[in-house]
């Protein structure tokens, strides 16, 4: 029998292979295609459809979208399409379905909808032969290979990294990296590798196994992370953890802190970083246990995990990897399995 965890532990281990795969000539030139012709269209607006794990992909390229392109993007609810059967008019749109498996219904139809409206439309996946990639006029394949756990990782850093080389390449106009840009992206291997090295996740998982609940936050890029931080903890500790931008912490569920809710607080050297040091100040007006995840200690916080001091563009691909291992700890140390969460599958049929 497979020691618990041990498909989990070799997923999030293969994330910067993964990364390299990604840079690679075949898959890069790909998704420069794919760039070039998105912005030969030049799209007005850009909607993204996804869910769970990759709704949270889609909301950090959402973020990339209106600050590296100036253009407006937003989530779709798939189910003003497959429940209550709107038909938005998307012609002047860029329509992005994410999925790693892109076998969910709804978002297949969410896509069907739009392509028929006269939008641009395109599938980010780790299958090109899925439902989502047939519907789609363009397909980017994000190439992470199978995954063995049912909670996804290596998944989500390549859907991560392909929204992130896809829009920039949008934003060169001809799909090509600039020179800075791809020296930084070429670091991202081996800046994961070391990342990955680091033991202060497992310190963690000892220090809260017991935890009742969690919190999760950062703002800007970190928000995305932060959202699947929790989602990770909930899905394989099945510990209650609520996610919340550093600003709506403040607008209420600031209350809530206490010295026995344990706090993951994202904070990158950027703007969205610089945000959150009032947050984090607050935070320890109120003594709560909180935890920095960044390069640099930060004010309010007692412990940190240590990442590397990139562009807040690319840190939430490393970001998340010291947060995927405490959640893999943390199961471990709570006696579950992250492996096969109970009640969960690798495809959720919804509509």
């Amino acid at each position: 029998m497979a020691e618990r965890g041990a498909g989990m532990a070799a997923d999030i281990a293969e994330q910067p292979d993964v990364f390299s795969r990604l840079l690679s000539g075949p898959n890069a030139e790909a998704i420069g295609q794919v760039a070039a012709a998105v912005a030969a269209r030049r799209p007005r607006h850009i909607v993204f459809t996804a869910r769970g794990t990759s709704d949270h992909a889609a909301l950090y390229a959402a973020y990339l979208a209106e600050i590296r392109l100036g253009i407006p993007a937003g989530l779709a609810s798939p189910s003003a399409v497959t429940v209550f059967g709107a038909r938005p008019d998307l012609r002047d749109a860029l329509v992005i379905g994410v999925s790693q498996s892109g076998g969910s219904a709804d978002l297949v139809e969410v896509v069907r909808v739009a392509r028929e409206s006269g939008a641009q439309t395109l599938a980010v996946t780790n299958d090109p032969n899925s439902p989502l990639a047939g519907a789609s006029e363009m397909v980017v394949n994000v190439a992470a290979g199978h995954e063995r756990a049912v909670a996804a990782t290596k998944t989500y850093t390549a859907e991560l990294l392909a929204l992130l080389m896809l829009i920039e390449g949008v934003r060169a106009g001809d799909g090509t990296l600039p020179a800075d840009e791809r020296r930084e992206l070429d670091r991202l291997p081996g800046l994961a590798s070391a990342l990955l090295e680091d033991q202060t996740a497992w310190q963690l998982a000892a220090r809260y196994r017991f935890a009742g609940r969690m919190v999760t936050t950062g703002r800007g890029y970190a928000y995305p992370t932060a959202r699947e931080t929790a989602l990770k903890l909930m899905e394989t500790s099945y510990l209650p953890a609520l996610s919340f931008s550093g600003a709506d912490l403040l607008h209420g569920p600031l209350a809530m802190a206490d010295p026995d809710v344990p706090v993951l607080a994202v904070v990158g050297n950027g703007p969205g970083g610089g945000a959150m040091r009032e947050v984090l100040a607050r935070l320890g007006e109120r003594r709560a246990d909180v935890v920095a995840v960044g390069p640099a200690d930060v004010a309010g916080s007692a412990l940190r995990i240590p990442t590397p001091d990139v562009d807040e563009r690319y840190a939430p691909l490393l970001d998340i990897l010291p947060l995927q291992r405490l959640a893999l700890a943390l199961a471990l140390a709570r006696g579950e399995d992250p492996d096969a969460p109970r009640g969960l599958k690798k495809v959720t049929v919804t509509r």
